[in-house]
Protein backbone atom coordinates (compact mmCIF):
# COMPACT_ATOMS: atom_id res chain seq x y z
CA UNK A 1 0.00 0.00 0.00
CA UNK A 2 1.06 3.44 -1.37
CA UNK A 3 1.80 6.03 1.64
CA UNK A 4 -0.90 8.29 0.06
CA UNK A 5 -3.52 5.86 0.49
CA UNK A 6 -4.82 6.52 4.14
CA UNK A 7 -4.78 9.87 3.55
CA UNK A 8 -7.56 9.45 0.79
CA UNK A 9 -9.38 7.29 2.63
CA UNK A 10 -9.11 9.59 5.83
CA UNK A 11 -10.89 12.29 4.11
CA UNK A 12 -13.93 10.83 2.17
CA UNK A 13 -16.97 11.71 3.46
CA UNK A 14 -19.34 8.61 5.21
CA UNK A 15 -16.65 6.40 5.46
CA UNK A 16 -17.64 4.28 8.08
CA UNK A 17 -20.84 3.67 6.32
CA UNK A 18 -19.12 2.70 3.03
CA UNK A 19 -15.78 0.69 4.48
CA UNK A 20 -14.66 -2.23 6.15
CA UNK A 21 -11.30 -2.24 7.89
CA UNK A 22 -9.75 -5.36 8.17
CA UNK A 23 -7.03 -5.80 11.91
CA UNK A 24 -3.93 -8.15 11.58
CA UNK A 25 -6.13 -11.87 11.53
CA UNK A 26 -8.51 -10.28 8.76
CA UNK A 27 -11.36 -9.51 10.84
CA UNK A 28 -13.07 -6.99 9.82
CA UNK A 29 -14.09 -4.05 12.43
CA UNK A 30 -16.90 -1.28 12.25
CA UNK A 31 -17.71 1.18 14.80
CA UNK A 32 -19.82 1.27 17.27
CA UNK A 33 -23.34 3.22 16.24
CA UNK A 34 -22.22 5.37 19.02
CA UNK A 35 -18.58 5.15 19.06
CA UNK A 36 -17.98 7.66 22.33
CA UNK A 37 -20.14 4.34 23.74
CA UNK A 38 -16.62 2.36 23.44
CA UNK A 39 -15.11 0.71 26.06
CA UNK A 40 -11.52 -0.03 25.14
CA UNK A 41 -9.14 -2.60 27.00
CA UNK A 42 -5.26 -1.78 25.55
CA UNK A 43 -3.23 -4.93 26.23
CA UNK A 44 -0.42 -3.64 24.05
CA UNK A 45 1.71 -0.73 25.53
CA UNK A 46 2.58 0.96 22.47
CA UNK A 47 -1.12 1.16 21.14
CA UNK A 48 -1.99 2.37 24.83
CA UNK A 49 0.31 4.83 24.23
CA UNK A 50 -1.88 5.64 20.49
CA UNK A 51 -5.34 5.70 21.68
CA UNK A 52 -4.45 8.82 24.04
CA UNK A 53 -2.37 10.66 21.03
CA UNK A 54 -5.11 10.28 19.02
CA UNK A 55 -7.85 12.09 21.85
CA UNK A 56 -9.21 8.55 22.95
CA UNK A 57 -7.58 8.19 26.27
CA UNK A 58 -11.23 9.07 28.45
CA UNK A 59 -12.49 5.82 26.60
CA UNK A 60 -9.63 3.07 27.33
CA UNK A 61 -10.75 1.48 30.65
CA UNK A 62 -7.86 -0.96 31.11
CA UNK A 63 -4.05 -1.26 30.41
CA UNK A 64 -1.11 -3.84 30.90
CA UNK A 65 1.09 -2.74 34.26
CA UNK A 66 3.46 -2.46 30.88
CA UNK A 67 1.32 0.44 29.04
CA UNK A 68 3.89 3.35 30.89
CA UNK A 69 2.68 6.15 28.55
CA UNK A 70 2.03 8.78 28.38
CA UNK A 71 2.67 9.93 32.07
CA UNK A 72 0.63 11.25 33.96
CA UNK A 73 -2.35 10.53 32.09
CA UNK A 74 -2.32 6.40 31.87
CA UNK A 75 -1.93 6.10 35.45
CA UNK A 76 -6.00 6.88 35.63
CA UNK A 77 -6.32 3.76 34.05
CA UNK A 78 -6.74 0.33 35.85
CA UNK A 79 -4.13 -2.13 35.45
CA UNK A 80 -5.11 -5.72 34.64
CA UNK A 81 -1.66 -7.58 34.76
CA UNK A 82 0.79 -8.15 32.26
CA UNK A 83 1.25 -8.29 28.27
CA UNK A 84 2.21 -12.26 28.35
CA UNK A 85 -0.28 -12.72 31.94
CA UNK A 86 -3.39 -11.24 31.65
CA UNK A 87 -5.64 -11.07 34.72
CA UNK A 88 -9.11 -12.10 32.45
CA UNK A 89 -11.30 -11.50 35.62
CA UNK A 90 -10.40 -8.35 36.76
CA UNK A 91 -10.38 -7.44 32.57
CA UNK A 92 -14.01 -8.55 32.76
CA UNK A 93 -14.94 -6.86 35.63
CA UNK A 94 -14.29 -3.19 33.47
CA UNK A 95 -16.79 -4.38 30.88
CA UNK A 96 -14.72 -3.37 27.79
CA UNK A 97 -16.44 -3.45 24.44
CA UNK A 98 -13.12 -3.69 22.84
CA UNK A 99 -10.04 -4.83 23.38
CA UNK A 100 -6.93 -4.29 21.57
CA UNK A 101 -4.04 -6.77 21.45
CA UNK A 102 -0.29 -7.87 19.43
CA UNK A 103 0.40 -11.66 17.97
CA UNK A 104 3.92 -11.09 19.09
CA UNK A 105 3.26 -9.25 22.98
CA UNK A 106 0.18 -11.39 23.93
CA UNK A 107 -0.47 -15.02 24.33
CA UNK A 108 -2.84 -16.05 21.78
CA UNK A 109 -4.37 -18.54 24.40
CA UNK A 110 -5.54 -15.58 26.16
CA UNK A 111 -6.65 -13.40 23.34
CA UNK A 112 -8.80 -16.99 21.99
CA UNK A 113 -10.80 -16.77 25.83
CA UNK A 114 -11.10 -13.20 25.35
CA UNK A 115 -12.77 -13.61 21.63
CA UNK A 116 -15.69 -15.50 23.80
CA UNK A 117 -16.30 -12.93 26.28
CA UNK A 118 -15.53 -8.72 24.53
CA UNK A 119 -17.49 -8.17 21.39
CA UNK A 120 -14.47 -7.10 19.87
CA UNK A 121 -11.16 -8.19 19.75
CA UNK A 122 -8.64 -6.51 17.79
CA UNK A 123 -5.22 -8.02 16.72
CA UNK A 124 -2.17 -6.06 15.15
CA UNK A 125 1.04 -7.16 14.44
CA UNK A 126 3.18 -4.37 12.55
CA UNK A 127 6.31 -5.21 10.81
CA UNK A 128 7.38 -2.38 8.90
CA UNK A 129 7.58 1.41 10.27
CA UNK A 130 4.87 1.41 7.01
CA UNK A 131 2.38 -0.38 8.99
CA UNK A 132 1.94 2.28 11.21
CA UNK A 133 -0.23 3.81 8.44
CA UNK A 134 -2.86 1.18 8.64
CA UNK A 135 -3.22 0.84 11.98
CA UNK A 136 -3.75 3.95 12.51
CA UNK A 137 -6.46 3.56 9.58
CA UNK A 138 -7.63 0.78 11.73
CA UNK A 139 -7.63 2.87 14.93
CA UNK A 140 -9.87 5.78 13.46
CA UNK A 141 -11.98 4.04 11.59
CA UNK A 142 -12.86 1.43 14.63
CA UNK A 143 -13.31 4.58 17.45
CA UNK A 144 -14.39 7.55 14.97
CA UNK A 145 -10.70 9.10 15.31
CA UNK A 146 -10.42 9.72 11.51
CA UNK A 147 -9.00 13.16 11.62
CA UNK A 148 -6.31 12.31 14.51
CA UNK A 149 -5.61 9.25 12.07
CA UNK A 150 -4.22 11.61 9.34
CA UNK A 151 -2.56 13.99 11.30
CA UNK A 152 -0.45 10.87 12.97
CA UNK A 153 -0.04 9.59 9.18
CA UNK A 154 1.01 12.78 7.75
CA UNK A 155 3.95 13.13 10.93
CA UNK A 156 4.94 9.39 10.08
CA UNK A 157 5.14 10.02 6.61
CA UNK A 158 7.37 13.10 6.78
CA UNK A 159 9.47 11.01 9.35
CA UNK A 160 9.89 7.49 7.07
CA UNK A 161 10.97 10.30 4.41
CA UNK A 162 13.93 12.06 6.74
CA UNK A 163 14.76 8.81 7.79
CA UNK A 164 15.13 7.37 4.88
CA UNK A 165 16.88 9.77 3.38
CA UNK A 166 19.15 9.13 6.09
CA UNK A 167 19.71 5.85 5.20
CA UNK A 168 20.14 6.34 1.45
CA UNK A 169 23.02 8.91 2.22
CA UNK A 170 25.08 6.50 4.25
CA UNK A 171 26.93 3.44 3.14
CA UNK A 172 25.23 0.29 4.91
CA UNK A 173 26.43 -0.77 8.38
CA UNK A 174 26.02 -4.43 9.81
CA UNK A 175 24.83 -4.40 13.43
CA UNK A 176 23.69 -6.86 16.57
CA UNK A 177 20.83 -5.52 17.98
CA UNK A 178 20.65 -7.28 21.69
CA UNK A 179 17.33 -7.56 23.32
CA UNK A 180 18.62 -10.28 26.52
CA UNK A 181 21.08 -11.82 28.30
CA UNK A 182 21.21 -14.91 29.38
CA UNK A 183 20.74 -16.65 27.19
CA UNK A 184 21.83 -13.25 24.61
CA UNK A 185 19.37 -12.52 22.12
CA UNK A 186 19.06 -10.80 18.86
CA UNK A 187 16.28 -10.18 16.38
CA UNK A 188 15.56 -11.39 12.85
CA UNK A 189 15.42 -9.43 9.67
CA UNK A 190 11.66 -10.35 9.56
CA UNK A 191 10.96 -7.89 12.62
CA UNK A 192 9.35 -4.75 13.00
CA UNK A 193 13.03 -3.76 15.14
CA UNK A 194 14.64 -4.71 12.10
CA UNK A 195 12.59 -3.10 9.77
CA UNK A 196 13.07 0.31 11.79
CA UNK A 197 16.87 0.12 11.87
CA UNK A 198 16.54 -1.04 8.02
CA UNK A 199 15.08 3.03 7.45
CA UNK A 200 18.45 4.41 8.01
CA UNK A 201 20.89 1.69 6.69
CA UNK A 202 21.40 -0.10 9.51
CA UNK A 203 21.36 -3.86 8.31
CA UNK A 204 20.66 -6.63 11.27
CA UNK A 205 22.58 -9.53 11.40
CA UNK A 206 21.99 -12.56 11.34
CA UNK A 207 20.75 -12.14 7.78
CA UNK A 208 18.88 -15.20 8.28
CA UNK A 209 17.45 -16.84 11.44
CA UNK A 210 15.06 -19.73 11.94
CA UNK A 211 13.66 -17.79 14.93
CA UNK A 212 12.47 -14.53 15.12
CA UNK A 213 14.18 -13.88 17.73
CA UNK A 214 17.21 -16.10 18.26
CA UNK A 215 19.83 -16.92 20.87
CA UNK A 216 22.64 -15.44 19.77
CA UNK A 217 25.97 -17.15 22.17
CA UNK A 218 29.19 -16.32 22.69
CA UNK A 219 30.75 -18.29 20.03
CA UNK A 220 27.72 -17.06 17.14
CA UNK A 221 29.59 -15.30 14.29
CA UNK A 222 27.33 -12.62 14.36
CA UNK A 223 29.70 -11.11 16.81
CA UNK A 224 32.73 -10.31 15.81
CA UNK A 225 31.32 -9.66 12.64
CA UNK A 226 29.03 -7.18 12.68
CA UNK A 227 30.17 -3.59 12.53
CA UNK A 228 28.13 -1.82 15.60
CA UNK A 229 26.86 -3.41 18.91
CA UNK A 230 23.62 -2.07 19.70
CA UNK A 231 22.66 -3.25 23.41
CA UNK A 232 18.71 -1.88 23.89
CA UNK A 233 17.16 -0.23 26.75
CA UNK A 234 14.54 -3.23 26.67
CA UNK A 235 13.04 -5.61 26.98
CA UNK A 236 16.94 -5.84 29.08
CA UNK A 237 17.77 -2.92 30.60
CA UNK A 238 21.46 -3.11 29.54
CA UNK A 239 24.06 -0.21 30.76
CA UNK A 240 27.43 0.44 30.53
CA UNK A 241 28.87 -2.69 32.71
CA UNK A 242 27.60 -4.95 29.77
CA UNK A 243 29.08 -2.92 27.41
CA UNK A 244 32.94 -3.00 29.34
CA UNK A 245 32.02 -7.09 29.37
CA UNK A 246 31.86 -7.36 25.97
CA UNK A 247 34.97 -5.68 25.50
CA UNK A 248 36.88 -7.24 28.44
CA UNK A 249 35.59 -10.80 28.69
CA UNK A 250 34.79 -11.04 24.65
CA UNK A 251 37.40 -9.10 23.52
CA UNK A 252 34.85 -6.84 21.15
CA UNK A 253 36.61 -4.20 19.42
CA UNK A 254 33.79 -2.90 17.47
CA UNK A 255 31.52 0.80 18.46
CA UNK A 256 29.41 -0.56 21.26
CA UNK A 257 26.20 1.41 22.23
CA UNK A 258 23.20 1.59 24.33
CA UNK A 259 20.02 2.41 22.84
CA UNK A 260 16.70 3.38 22.86
CA UNK A 261 14.73 0.69 22.88
CA UNK A 262 11.31 2.32 23.36
CA UNK A 263 12.43 4.40 20.31
CA UNK A 264 13.26 1.31 18.34
CA UNK A 265 10.62 -1.17 18.83
CA UNK A 266 7.23 0.61 19.56
CA UNK A 267 4.93 1.31 17.01
CA UNK A 268 1.80 3.04 16.62
CA UNK A 269 2.58 6.95 17.53
CA UNK A 270 6.03 6.25 19.18
CA UNK A 271 7.21 5.45 15.69
CA UNK A 272 7.55 9.11 14.54
CA UNK A 273 9.64 10.06 17.20
CA UNK A 274 11.53 6.81 16.57
CA UNK A 275 12.19 7.46 13.17
CA UNK A 276 13.42 10.92 14.23
CA UNK A 277 15.54 9.15 16.77
CA UNK A 278 17.43 6.89 14.36
CA UNK A 279 17.82 9.27 11.64
CA UNK A 280 19.68 11.43 14.06
CA UNK A 281 21.61 8.83 15.79
CA UNK A 282 22.63 7.48 12.49
CA UNK A 283 23.34 10.93 11.37
CA UNK A 284 25.59 11.62 14.86
CA UNK A 285 27.59 8.16 14.01
CA UNK A 286 28.29 9.01 10.21
CA UNK A 287 29.82 12.36 11.37
CA UNK A 288 31.71 10.44 14.33
CA UNK A 289 33.17 8.13 11.09
CA UNK A 290 34.69 11.36 9.62
CA UNK A 291 36.27 11.91 13.68
CA UNK A 292 38.52 8.48 14.02
CA UNK A 293 40.38 10.81 17.09
CA UNK A 294 37.61 11.09 19.19
CA UNK A 295 34.65 8.95 17.74
CA UNK A 296 35.28 7.19 20.87
CA UNK A 297 34.62 9.68 23.53
CA UNK A 298 31.87 11.40 21.58
CA UNK A 299 30.00 8.42 21.50
CA UNK A 300 30.14 7.89 25.03
CA UNK A 301 28.42 11.17 25.49
CA UNK A 302 25.88 10.97 23.39
CA UNK A 303 24.63 6.81 24.20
Amino acid sequence: MSIARPFVFLVQPNVHAMTRIHDALGVQHFPLPNPANARIASLVPSITETLFAMGLGSQVVARTGFCIHPEPAVRDVPKVGGTKDVNVSKLLELEPTHVIVNIDENRKATVDQLRKMIPHVIVTHPLVPEDNLLLFRLLGHAFAGDEAALKLSRELADALSLARSVGADAVPETVLYAIWKNPWMTVSRDTYVANMLATVGWKTLPVQAEKRYPEVPQDDVAWKSSERVLLSSEPYSFGDEHIQELRDEWGLTQPIELIDGEMVSWYGVRAIAGLRYLAELRRKRIQLSAQPATAARLIAQNA
